[in-house]
């Protein structure tokens, strides 16, 4: 299981690390206007996606293919997760 102290193999110490600089090249005060304009960004790069995924979607409704395939498919991956997860559970115990 990934751990969630873990994003793109930084740890604790190198975010505050980050965080520190990112201080001291802005300044305090804009700390809050650079996370304001960050959330914003994400959540226009997410609506992007959305809407993509949804076009994609209408298009392939439309040319008559089958989308739900998708979801077979997903539902067979989360289960071979699911059964290598419980596996790798009972050998990780064992050591």
């Amino acid at each position: 299981m990934i751990q969630l102290a873990t994003f793109l193999f930084i740890g604790t110490p190198e975010v505050i690390f980050i965080l520190l600089i990112v201080v001291m090249v802005f300044g305090a005060d804009k700390l809050p206007e650079i996370a304001r304009g960050m959330g914003k960004g994400m959540r226009m790069l997410k609506d992007a996606t959305s809407d993509i995924k949804t076009e994609i979607t209408k298009t392939a409704e439309n040319q008559g293919i089958d989308t739900d395939i998708t979801k077979d498919i997903k539902k067979e991956i989360n289960k071979v997760k699911d059964d290598l997860e419980d596996f790798t559970g009972s050998v990780k115990r064992k050591l």
